[in-house]
């Protein structure tokens, strides 16, 4: 059984010695290590060029964007399961993808996706906490339905069954592919185990407007106009009384 772990990285080599090394020094040893660069200009070539010897391929040139890049990723693996994980995340263990081969190799048959929690670290690698998303117990397509239930870090596929990330959507291509990838899963594990660290950078309040709408109109050809209105309704109300029950505590 082989990973294919998937790094994305642009002008982030502040960030991506730490999520090379948590890759490289996994104590499973059936992994192949891919770094996709869009022609970064800041040192990251030097910093993938230190540890080529255990990374079984990497690209530096121009991309149309972070999905375009993860396509060539998927398209250069060969690994029974792809597992991205972008410059400045990082796998949670050295053991983790061991811990991973151990649970599911006692089931009768190999899942299609595996999933776990996430934890949250900022530019330092400080841990500020877990994901406020958790995974759910039981993880189905429609899952989706309440929103990106979970990271996309700690979302494992195999080859087989993962689509090409659709290009058209900037901000949530993530978001439509595990969709796409869950649909096709006969089989899905929840490894309960905290997966990985997921860099915490923030987002401008204009991309998470766009991200929100495209995020939107995923969940529409999904699950349909109506029931994702109703739903939208839902997080409203939910929000408003959170903020209202914090302000009175």
């Amino acid at each position: 059984m082989t990973f294919s772990i998937i790094t994305i990285t642009y002008n982030a080599s502040r960030w991506l010695e730490r999520t090379i090394l948590s890759v490289l020094s996994q104590s499973f040893p059936n992994i192949e290590y891919i770094i996709i660069d869009g022609a970064s200009t800041d040192g990251t070539v030097d910093i993938i060029k230190r540890y080529e010897s255990g990374i079984a391929h990497w690209i530096s040139e121009p991309d149309k964007g972070l999905y375009d890049a993860m396509n060539k990723g998927l398209q250069k693996a060969t690994g029974d399961y792809v597992w991205f994980l972008n410059a400045g995340d990082t796998l949670y263990t050295s053991d983790i993808v061991q811990q991973v081969v151990i649970a599911i190799s006692k089931r009768k048959r190999l899942p299609d996706v595996i999933y776990g929690e996430t934890a949250i670290v900022d530019a330092a690698g400080k841990l500020l906490g877990m994901r406020r998303l958790n995974a759910p117990r039981k993880l189905t397509w429609k899952s989706f339905r309440k929103g990106m239930l979970v990271c996309h870090q700690s979302f494992i596929s195999k080859r087989e069954i993962a689509p090409l990330y659709n290009t058209n959507y900037r901000l949530v291509a993530d978001f439509d592919w595990c969709i796409r990838c869950l649909k096709e899963a006969r089989g899905v594990y929840n490894t309960h185990l905290i997966l990985s660290n997921f860099l915490e950078e923030g987002m401008s309040s204009v991309q998470r407007k766009a991200s929100l709408k495209e995020r939107y109109e995923v969940m529409c050809k999904y699950y349909g106009t109506l029931p994702t209105i109703l739903m939208h309704g839902w997080f409203a109300v939910r929000f408003y009384f959170a903020k209202w029950f914090k302000g009175r505590v």
